[in-house]
């Protein structure tokens, strides 16, 4: 392992990390699924032993007193539901030489049958790939899935993103579910 976060999440938490990260300078990375807080901190740590600058979006409700100090030492801007929202994020990546931003599509831990598709448009305004990571509890494994740079048009790439995880086990599998209208 090339970092003291890698080391943790294989050796002492038993992890496999299945793919090392492309070379991409800057992308949105899309991680599923997305389950339990646990996600959170082993994607944090494949991150980290990555070495690539991040940040995570997260539920504007988490920033308040006292928790958004945690939130923001975690590497967590917060995430406003607006169409602005989107311009804002685009450009941080103007802003910046590499930049990686990370979500989950599914936008909850509670299942839900219709995924967020702001990552796309992001995507597609900052003109940066996505990136498809993934957390797959049964066989203790994450990494990366693929490098989507084709992004024209969003039910294609929906459809593309909704077959990579078929076979993908979150922690709690009853609540997953992938966005049913790109099957």
């Amino acid at each position: 392992m090339k970092t003291i976060s890698g080391y943790i999440l294989v050796n002492l938490l038993g992890w496999k990390i299945n793919s090392g990260f492309p070379d991409v300078k800057k992308s949105i990375i899309i991680f599923a699924p997305h389950t339990s807080y646990w996600d959170g901190l082993y994607g944090k740590l494949y991150f980290m032993n990555a070495e690539i600058n991040y940040k995570f979006l997260s539920k504007k409700e988490f920033f308040k007193f006292p928790m958004k100090y945690f939130f923001k030492a975690f590497g967590s801007i917060p995430v406003y539901k607006n169409k602005e929202y989107i311009n804002q994020i685009a450009e941080l990546f103007s802003n910046n030489k590499e930049l990686h931003i990370i979500l989950s599509p599914e936008g909850q831990l509670a299942k839900t049958r219709h995924w967020r598709k702001g990552f796309y448009y992001i995507a597609k305004k900052a003109n940066v790939p996505i990136v498809v990571g993934y957390i797959d509890y049964k066989k203790k494994e994450l990494g990366i899935k693929s490098v989507i740079t084709e992004i024209t048009n969003v039910n294609t790439t929906m459809t593309e993103i909704i077959k990579m995880y078929k076979d993908v086990n979150a922690k709690y599998p009853e609540n997953f579910a992938t966005d049913k209208r790109f099957n």
